[in-house]
């Protein structure tokens, strides 16, 4: 059974920074492309983050240069360093794993309440 389990969220002031993680079972998570999504209601779900087997990084343009995704396959982690936070970074953020292995997989943890407020 495939898990992802999101923490590290809570509520800081703006200016703070925090960092999240994401500990994936189940798969095999080196060969995944994993990743951090957001999500405030009304709107869509965007892209904060992803991150290859390669090690190749993508980034929302909201977060660049503010936000750092990282991978530590020793452990099935997935982590994401939040600097010069803001209130609009205000979200739940969601993990994800995704491949295409055969057939298309696409995994989604229950995701993390981040609140930027002073």
């Amino acid at each position: 059974q495939v898990q992802l389990v999101e923490s590290g969220g809570g509520l800081v002031q703006p200016g703070e920074s925090l960092r999240l993680s994401c500990v994936v079972s189940g798969l095999d998570f080196k060969i995944f492309r994993v990743g951090w999504y957001r999500q405030t209601p009304g709107k869509e779900r965007e892209l904060v983050a992803t991150i290859t087997p390669y090690l190749s990084e993508d980034y929302g343009n909201s977060v660049k240069g503010r936000f750092t995704i990282s991978r530590d396959n020793a452990v099935n982690t997935l982590y994401l360093q939040m600097n010069s936070l803001t209130p609009e970074d205000t979200a739940v953020y969601y993990c994800n794993a995704w491949g295409a292995y055969v057939r298309e997989y696409d995994f989604w943890g229950p995701g993390t309440q981040v609140t930027v407020s002073s």
